[in-house]
Parts: C-alpha cells; structure tokens; sequence
C-alpha cells in the first residue's frame, strides 16, 4: 500500500476548531440525550434538567433536642432565683386547660400545633406536687429555640439543584430528602477503545514472558481510565493486527455501538500504519497531523453511518491516538476530555496551576505547541519545576510528572530560571509535602519512597537522577533539599569531602550516611569475558557502558583507570552513557555492552552475575538549614527504622553499619 504522509501540520486551535465545526454541522456538538435513573446510582452524574423539591425539609416544625416542647411566652420571669413551673402534658386538649402545658419530644419529633419553642432536658428539673408531674425551668426562652421550622431546609417548589451539575455524595441526600428517588441526568459518553498493532501482547498474556519484538499493550488501559474519569463509558476492544480490513471491521463495528472511537496507534505514515486510510474510506478525514509535541500524528475524522444498520444514527468522531504512550496521554487531555465534557454539559477541565521556577534549559520544536511534564517542589520558598525525561515513550514520565508546562510554538524552548505556569496534575498541597532529592541514582532511595508514603502520610520523595556533581550544584542554586552522592577524591582516596567545599563554599553542611555499598562489573551470567580488575575494561573485544559526565560511578572509573595509565580513549564504548546502575544494567542484559560499572542490586535485579571491586560510602548532602526542618525529620527517622534497615539489608551488596551516621562541615 501507498504510503500516506501528512496531510497537513496544522496549529491545535486550528485543530480543536476543524472537530468543533464537523460536530456542529452533525448536530454533535451538545449534550448527550437524556436519560432517568435512581438517585442511588448517581454519584458522579451530571443533571440534565434543574431539580426542584417535591416536599418541604422538614415537611413539619420538628424538635431539634430532647427535651420538651412549649410557649416561650409561658416562659418570661424565668431566673436562677425564680424558676418556672410547666404542668407535663399529652394531648392539645390537656395543653388547652393547663396554665403553662410543657410535652416531652425527642430529637425529629413533630412539634405540638400550641408550642413554639423547646427547652433541652438537661436544662429542666422534675418536679411533682398537688398539681401533678410537671418541670422547672430556670431561663427564660425565645420563640423557636430548639425548633427546625417546616421548610428551614428547603421549601416544595424550591430549586435544589441546577441543570449540568455534576451530583456529588451531598447532593444524593439532598434529592432524596427533597423527595425524589430517581434523577434525570445525561447518558454517560460511550467510547470504543481499538489497540492496533501486530507487535502487541495484551499485558494478561505477557505475564509468561515476551519475545523479542513483541510489546505489552497498555495505551488501553491508560486510555479506558481516563474515559472513566471523565464520565465516560470505555469498551477496550481486544487488539487488531496491523490489517486493513480487520481494523476496517473493528471500526465499523464499534460505530454501530459508541458516541466516540478511539483507534489507538497507527496514526503515523509509516508502512503499516492505517488509521487514515481507514478514516478516509468510512467516512471524512479532518485532521492528520496536528503541530503538537508530544502527539503529532493525531487524527481527527467522522465515521460515517452504517448503510446496513438497523438503527439509523449520526456520525461518529473518531480519533487516531498516536502509540507512544506519552502522545496517547497527552491526546486524551487536549482532545477527549473536552469533548467528554461538552457531551455532559460541562467545561472542559481545568486543572490548578501555580507559577514555578524552571530548574533547567528547555529547547522546543519552533513549530509545535511543546507539552513538557514537568516534577515539582517546593524547596524553602521557591517552587520549582524540573523537566522529566522528554521521550514519547516513556511511560514512567507520566507517573512522576506532577504537572505539565506548555511552552508556546514559535518559541525555541526556555531558559533555566525562567517562571512557568505548571498546570497541576496534583493538589498544590502536595506539592508543599514533597522532598526533592537530585543527585546521585541509587535503589534505596526508592525504598525511602516507599516507606516514606506508608509511614509519613502526605510526605513524597521525588528524586531526579543526574549524578553526583549534578546533585551538588543542584542543591548550590537551591533547587533540591538533598542529593545523593559518592564521589571519590582521587588525592586523598576519600569520598565527597573536597568536593562538597569545592561546590558549596561558604555554607554549614551535613553530610548523613545512606548505605556502603560494592561497586564492580556488571556482566553477562557467567561473566563470558572473564572480567575481574579494573583493567579488564580495556580488554580486546570488550566494550563497556559508562555512566553521564559527574555521575560518582563515571568519577570512580576515571580514577580508577588513569591509576593503571588507560586513557578513555583506550575503552571501548567510554562514551555510551546511562543515567542509573539500571539502565546500566539493561545495556548489558540487553548486549549492546559487555560490562558496566555499577551496583551489586542492578545486577541481580535483572539477573546478571556480578564482579566486585571497591566498597564505597553514599551519602546524602544537605543543607543545616534543611537538616533541622520539620519536613525532612520523617526521612531521617526513617534510617533507624528496623524494617527499613532489613529491607535494605535484603538489597544484595549494601552494608548499612553506617547507616544514619552525620557529619557536619562549614565550608
């Protein structure tokens, strides 16, 4: 088949605008026919038409106290030093012959016609004489004290609540008490879901393992959540092989059935990508290509009725969700949910945002509309906002992106320390209660995160890899309450000390012992190269994975090399960098390398062997300031916390003899 390039790259106004109008000239663009269902099942719904009570709450003046009803006026006079006497009585006729009737109710009880007020019981003395059974009270009470007047919550005929409010769990008491079992509300938004792609193993099967080439489908899932989110009604359709007429059939059949399709890779121009084709033979391609980054292969397009269907029925919107998972996100965000929304009669969301700081250069395609997610932190009183990494594929960027940063197109990115408006993906409170830790990469910082989510509720740690010297000059500008590092002085054979006099000069540090842990060769099972010194790097046939420039692992080899006279030039791969010991680990497991230094940890957790060659020391450097802060206590707690010491203790290749140690140095 002809390959199919863009048809145009146009701006996403113009985009968002081009599906507006095609929906408007269908009729599409308006709410969702209306449907009735109990109040029960309506949480989370949004009312079609105004709600207005049937009844009056309360529908009779009620007691809102135990205690007993009568006339305040019967109770002028009444003093500490002159109580007044009430005769206990049961029915109007007894009230109509007694001087001063008094009756006992309890909380909700209908309020005798003759009463007008309620006194407490606790606030009455029993008394019985000549005259009978009867109460002293010792204040006197104002009309209507301690009544709920028919109506005091809403009155029949009153509005409860308006047409296209969403229902909240309040709201269900409040139609209910009003009077009314069901509810009108609009029909939730059905939307298919059509994963596409030959390559792809529905994640319940991929659990016995994949074969090279093969990918777990999982945009479905991301996408089905945030269709329910929204108010909508997903159907994940099992997945469809790159195949013209099968992913044809797909779609057809899920426009019989749905308001929206949502065909999920494909998107692109690539020789097995058919979404467009499929658009323009069902039915109008409006839009492929859209100026956006990361997404640009959208499609926007109308699916045509079925000539064979029994149900005549309009148009439906279809958009091709381009593969990356970053782009199928992001696709929702800009184009679904909206949509969603305009059906349910509501806005589209708008998510809080708060002005950050931008923590470091941001380079932007000129001609997009460029969607960074960003972390964010608040470190003493600047709050700042730190680029994730930028590939469409990557997954675990849309799990630690706190918000998203919107730089315009015709713009080519954004300087360091630059303000930004972060669009929140998180309550801003929790963006006041979360630790920024950028430096050095080692696993026990993700068990600090996890202990710290279980232990100090609300307190997050975020952590940011850039290796040590990074982390160093992070927490120079301020931009992190601590980093890890291990970076070795190759004069004195020391760690850290002459760097962190070298990079933070002038300040009161303390430096708070992590773990030690055993730097060596990450290898292959069966170490098939037979590496065991640090010279083996430079070994014929031999080629290494390294880690970035400042990284304490890189400082480590560099030191430890140039003590055997081997230049980087002498290594082969010296500049094939990572940014962690597991993405060292994967280079090797992966055999793009033969060996990396790193972790004993990163080896076993991807099952490769491991040769040791130094014990080192990793710390953690902060701030005195920042060490004395309430916030950073539940952390430092922590590392004498027994069940985070055994767990760290199961990591193979960590000693946490040290562990909590402090030392502090004015540099």
């Amino acid at each position: 088949m002809k390959r199919h390039v863009y048809l145009e790259d146009i701006p996403l106004a113009e985009a968002q605008r081009a599906l507006r109008q095609a929906l408007e000239a269908v009729g599409l663009w308006q709410p969702l026919a209306a449907e009735t269902i109990l109040v029960a099942e309506a949480h989370g719904r949004i009312t079609a038409t105004a709600v207005w009570a049937k009844l009056s709450s309360p529908h009779y003046h009620a007691s809102a106290m135990d205690g007993f009803a009568l006339r305040a006026q019967d109770s002028a006079g009444a003093a500490e030093t002159h109580p007044v006497r009430f005769t206990l009585v049961d029915s109007p006729e007894d009230a109509e012959r007694a001087r001063r009737p008094a009756q006992a109710v309890n909380t909700g009880h209908p309020l005798p016609a003759w009463a007008n007020a309620v006194v407490m019981i606790e606030h009455t003395q029993a008394v019985s004489d000549e005259a009978g059974p009867g109460i002293e009270i010792r204040a006197a009470l104002p009309p209507w004290q301690h009544v709920r007047p028919m109506g005091e919550d809403m009155v029949a005929t009153e509005l409860v609540l308006p047409a296209n409010h969403k229902l909240r769990p309040v709201d269900l008491g409040a139609l209910a008490g009003s009077g009314h079992a069901t509810v009108t509300v609009y029909r939730r938004p059905s939307v298919a879901i059509i994963p596409t792609g030959s390559e792809l193993v529905a994640a319940e099967t991929a659990v016995s393992g994949l074969a090279p080439g093969q990918i777990i489908e999982y945009n479905s899932l991301v996408l089905a959540a945030q269709v329910a989110e929204w108010g909508g009604a997903p159907t994940r359709w099992p997945i469809v092989a790159d195949d013209l007429a099968a992913i044809k059939t797909a779609v057809q059949q899920a426009a019989q059935t749905h308001d929206l399709i949502l065909i999920n890779a494909g998107s692109s121009a690539g020789s097995e990508d058919y979404t467009a084709h499929v658009v323009r033979e069902l039915g109008q391609l409006l839009v492929h290509g859209v100026a956006v980054r990361p997404g640009h292969p959208v499609i926007l397009g109308l699916i045509a009725p079925h000539a064979a269907s029994p149900t005549p029925h309009s148009p439906v919107p279809i958009i091709g969700v381009p593969g990356y998972p970053v782009s199928a996100a992001l696709t929702g965000e800009i184009f679904v949910e909206p949509l969603l929304a305009r059906w349910q009669g509501q806005p589209p969301y708008e998510p809080p945002t708060l002005q950050a700081t931008l923590t470091r250069k941001l380079n932007s395609p000129t001609g997009d509309d460029d969607f960074v997610r960003v972390a964010v932190g608040q470190v003493g009183d600047r709050v700042l906002a730190t680029p994730l990494n930028r590939g469409a594929g990557v997954i675990t960027s849309l799990v630690r992106a706190d918000g998203l940063v919107r730089v315009p197109r015709f713009s080519e990115g954004l300087n360091a320390g630059t303000a930004v408006t972060v669009h929140l993906y998180r309550p801003p409170r929790d963006i006041e209660r979360t630790l920024v830790a950028i430096g050095s990469h080692d696993l026990t910082l993700d068990l600090l995160a996890q202990f710290l989510a279980e232990k100090a509720a609300g307190l997050r740690l975020s952590s940011a890899n850039v290796g040590s010297l990074g982390g160093l000059m992070a927490l120079r500008r301020g931009e992190s309450h601590f980093g890890g590092c291990h970076l070795l002085d190759p004069d004195s054979g020391t760690y850290n000390d002459s760097y962190v006099r070298r990079y933070l000069p002038g300040q009161e540090i303390v430096l708070v012992t992590l773990v030690g842990r055993e730097q060596g060769w990450i290898v292959p099972p069966g170490n098939p190269r037979g590496l065991a010194d640090w010279a083996d790097a430079a070994q014929a046939g031999v080629r290494i994975v390294n880690r970035q420039r400042g990284a304490g692992t890189r400082v480590l080899l560099e030191y430890e090399l140039g003590q055997r006279g081997i230049q980087p030039g002498d290594v082969a791969g010296y500049d094939h960098e990572e940014y962690t010991h597991l993405a060292v680990a994967a280079a090797v497991a992966s055999g793009t390398a033969a060996a990396g230094l790193g972790i004993q940890a990163a080896a076993r957790a991807l099952q490769l062997d491991f040769v040791p060659l130094t014990h080192e020391r990793y710390e953690l450097v902060m701030t005195l300031a920042t060490y004395e802060s309430d916030l950073l206590r539940p952390l430092l707690e922590l590392l004498h916390d027994e069940a985070f010491r055994t767990a760290v203790t199961a990591l193979p290749g960590y000693d946490i003899t040290h562990m909590g140690e402090t030392r502090r140095m004015t540099t």
